[in-house]
């Protein structure tokens, strides 16, 4: 069995996230949803699920859930197919309320492309091609 991964975004408003990441690409299982949370599927082996803030605290044993975005907690990192995906996914999370940046790491575009993508909440998360 494949390892699968579950990124876990505390979200103000779970029906207003669900869309955005529909927008960017994600599936939602509605299998795996409910009012608390969203499951939202990439691939078979990585997803983002996203909990209000309500039912992520639940998890958290007396700690508060961060302020993203004024503070960073995680930056979650996944492999997509080509920069052209990568590209797309940031246009998409920018015409729905998200943003995007590049971060310059001495690294050739034509050997490894990313974009730090922000959601509504301020979660970042990072779609990154490189050529293997």
């Amino acid at each position: 069995m494949s390892t699968m991964v579950f990124a876990n975004y505390p979200v103000k408003d779970v029906q207003a996230s669900t869309e955005f990441y529909t927008k960017l690409g994600f599936t939602k299982v509605e299998e795996m949803s409910n009012v608390n949370s969203s499951s939202m599927r990439w691939d078979d082996n990585f997803w983002i699920m996203l909990l209000s803030h309500e039912f992520y605290g639940l998890f958290l044993k007396n700690k508060e859930i961060a302020d993203v975005r004024s503070q960073s907690g995680a930056l979650t990192a996944f492999s997509v197919e080509s920069p052209e995906v990568v590209k797309k996914i940031a246009d998409a999370a920018k015409a729905n309320g998200g943003d995007y940046f590049a971060v310059d790491m001495g690294i050739p575009e034509d050997q490894m492309f990313s974009l730090e993508i922000t959601d509504l909440d301020g979660n970042q998360f990072e779609p990154v091609w490189m050529e293997m």
